[in-house]
């Protein structure tokens, strides 16, 4: 008996030591790497992938790999790009048309782990510009693409209303008040986005979530464990 209860004990401890636990939302609605080998063995469709190996010809500047980031600390181990399969194929289609005008795309960011997420609300409490982690962001779904266009000749990143990641008024998607050069960039952006399936955030000029996001669970897998 006492052997029993030990052993009890100790897969209980155990369960708890394995299980992960948020602060701000509900465990059963963040999936993890088990949950999510699982649905993704139903519908391979909808997995994850990098999207260098989908497009190449995409540019990577990976702010959260580096500190020059908002948080001025790293928090992504490897400057990677990640998102849903069906993301990928509707920004391989923007890309297409983006190349017949010369232009490409740059990516700051893609899929983010909900525990990023965490961290950059308990960096930055305003969820006019972080995501709210008591509902979690597209990021963590792989639907959303943090991102700018780029001159394929030269390389060089077009004129747009703000830097990545700013939090000022002038960073709002339909912000008036700005050289015309920099709004027709930003509304160019807009329109060939829209018209392949994503939709911008109205704070945020560079980021663009996915239309079918709703359908996709909020994700907390490492870069290191998607394959």
């Amino acid at each position: 008996m006492k052997r029993y209860i030990v052993l009890s004990l100790l897969f209980i401890v155990c369960g708890t030591v394995n299980a992960q636990h948020y602060k701000y939302i509900d465990s059963s609605k963040v999936m993890g790497l088990k949950r999510y080998k699982k649905q993704i063995k139903a519908q391979p469709e909808t997995r994850l992938v990098e999207i260098k190996k989908y497009i190449p010809g995409i540019v990577l500047d990976i702010r959260y790999a580096t500190t020059n980031n908002f948080t001025h600390h790293q928090m992504y181990k490897e400057a990677k790009a990640f998102a849903r399969m069906p993301v990928v194929l509707a920004l391989k289609d923007v890309e297409a048309d983006l190349k017949t005008r010369g232009l490409g795309i740059k990516i700051y960011d893609a899929y983010r782990p909900y525990a990023i997420t965490v961290k950059f609300y308990e960096v930055a409490h305003d969820t006019n510009f972080v995501a709210d982690p008591r509902k979690g962001s597209k990021h963590n779904r792989g639907c959303a693409i943090d991102m700018s266009l780029i001159d394929l000749k030269t390389g060089k990143e077009l004129d747009m209303p703000t830097g990545f990641d700013s939090f000022s008024r002038e960073a709002a998607a339909n912000y008036p008040d700005l050289p015309k050069q920099e709004i027709a960039n930003r509304e160019l952006l807009k329109s060939i986005m829209s018209a392949h399936g994503f939709k911008v955030v109205p704070g945020e000029w560079w980021h663009y979530d996915f239309n079918g996001w709703s359908k996709y669970p909020l994700l907390d897998i490492p870069f290191s464990e998607i394959q």
